[in-house]
């Protein structure tokens, strides 16, 4: 019997998780998803992501695709998986896609998000499983802020901004932001970031050197000479982990199959 194909949009408490790739011996988003959907089916099924989130990083709009028999609608699909989830992983939506989707080559953009606390009680463990919050006594420079971000914008070498080694040799390491922005949001801040694809870590990189700027421990220079930069022997260490979830990925609509 012919299977299809569909896309999952999985949101995630990455709290918990040793990131989202399989790995031996630790739990893994990708691993308790796929553990689920071999029960639920009786076979193997390899998911597919459109990124691989850190340990501890969380999702509002992580995509999946998985092949399944066509018994499983997207529907019926995402209904049965919810149902046997733990309580850090919940399918929001579910589509099928035409046969040449693939969750992560397919990706026209993704979009990520980092929130900052600024008030005492974002130490409160309510809320510090997804910010990361900030010294009280270490005000941030909004103008400062505004400046990294609007110089993040556009096509860039981001090597400054990566972990070593971690694309191939040959790879250029350029990545297209779209979108990139600070905005104060109640009680905390938050940095918006939308590109083609993004490096291992170039996002809590780019967080951490922002705030460092932002607070005076660098300078515009500074962060100005990374985004050029061949190696990231200068770069901040990167903001934790707590604060980062990625919020969108994007496909183009002829790859949507409706009904």
């Amino acid at each position: 019997m012919p299977e299809h194909l569909i896309q999952l949009v999985v949101q995630y408490d990455g709290t918990d998780f040793s990131g989202w790739q399989v790995q031996p011996e630790t739990r893994t988003v990708q691993g308790v998803l796929e553990e689920v959907l071999g029960r639920l089916t009786g076979k193997p099924v390899r998911v597919t992501g459109a990124g691989r989130t850190d340990a501890g990083v969380h999702a509002g709009g992580q995509c999946a695709g998985v092949t399944v028999e066509p018994h499983w609608t997207p529907e019926r699909l995402r209904r049965a998986v919810n149902q046997k989830l733990p309580g850090d992983i919940w399918i929001a939506a579910s589509h099928e896609m035409d046969p040449s989707f693939h969750a992560r080559f397919s990706a026209l953009s993704r979009r990520y998000r980092y929130v900052v606390g600024l008030h005492d009680d974002s130490w409160s463990p309510f809320r510090r499983r997804f910010l990361h919050p900030w010294p009280g006594n270490r005000p941030l420079d909004r103008d400062a802020l505004a400046w990294c971000a609007a110089a993040t914008l556009g096509e860039h070498a981001f090597r400054g901004f990566a972990v070593r080694g971690t694309a191939p040799a040959d790879d250029n390491h350029h990545c297209d932001v779209r979108e990139c922005r600070w905005t104060d949001v109640g009680d905390t801040l938050a940095f918006e970031i939308e590109a083609n694809r993004f490096l291992h870590h170039m996002v809590r990189f780019l967080v951490g050197t922002m705030l460092d700027v932002a607070s005076g421990r660098r300078s515009r220079g500074d962060f100005a000479a990374l985004l050029t930069a061949t190696e990231n022997d200068e770069v901040s260490a990167p903001a934790p982990a707590t604060g980062l979830s990625l919020e969108r990925v994007t496909y183009p609509d002829h790859l949507y199959i409706r009904a």
